[in-house]
């Protein structure tokens, strides 16, 4: 159980560190809503990704390797993560942005964004439906349910781990960050979004040609 639980971790704290459009969103979301953002989002992420363990051992995971499949996200996700990333440099632009220092409002919103965000990323899925597929396979072999259980905690542990101290950090220190400042980091973490949009898009394009 430990060599389950120990190996999950090692491989989630390998792709959290990575930057993606989850962490460049709860970057953003910590500047507005503080601390919990993190927590609250990968809260949506983890629960995505309980469900993808069931489906994939339900069989799906096929689907979710088809070129249809992956081609329909990456499209779809790409469009969405563009559409976001401009409506942050555009908000950033025109100076609509203004720092919640309560931020109690939008907790569920979080949540299903971790979901969706999760989701619309064409390298989460194909992660889960190749390189997890195998881990879950070895773990099953091992302990049964109880080793996907343990790899599944172990994975997750790190997300909630890695997400909400990231979270806590700007969430204590959004306060000195002055109104110009603020712009600037959002601005900037809309593009980061507009260029993953970008690249899910344009693969997906490339792989229908």
């Amino acid at each position: 159980m430990a060599a389950i639980l120990l190996s999950s971790m090692a491989l989630a704290f390998s792709g959290a560190v990575m930057p993606g459009p989850l962490l460049t969103y709860t970057i953003r979301k910590a500047l507005t809503s503080g601390s919990k953002a993190g927590f609250l989002i990968i809260l949506g992420h983890a629960l995505l990704e309980l469900l993808l363990i069931v489906v994939i051992f339900f069989g799906f995971d096929i689907i979710l390797q088809s070129d249809a499949a992956q081609t329909a996200i990456g499209l779809i996700g790409g469009a969405l993560l563009g559409y976001m990333g401009a409506d942050m440099v555009i908000n950033a632009l025109r100076d609509k942005l203004k720092i919640e220092m309560d931020g109690e409002n939008g907790n569920q919103n979080m949540v299903l964004s971790g979901v969706v965000i999760s989701a619309m990323n064409p390298y989460f899925l194909i992660w889960w439906a190749i390189i997890g597929l195998g881990f879950l396979l070895q773990a099953y072999q091992s302990l049964g349910i109880l080793g996907v259980a343990t790899f599944y905690v172990g994975h997750i542990a790190i997300d909630f781990l890695w997400y909400g101290a990231i979270s806590i950090i700007i969430g204590k220190t959004r306060r000195f960050i002055s109104q110009g400042l603020y712009r600037i980091i959002v601005g900037t973490l809309g593009a980061v979004l507009i260029y993953f949009g970008i690249t899910f898009f344009v693969n997906a394009v490339k792989a229908i040609l």
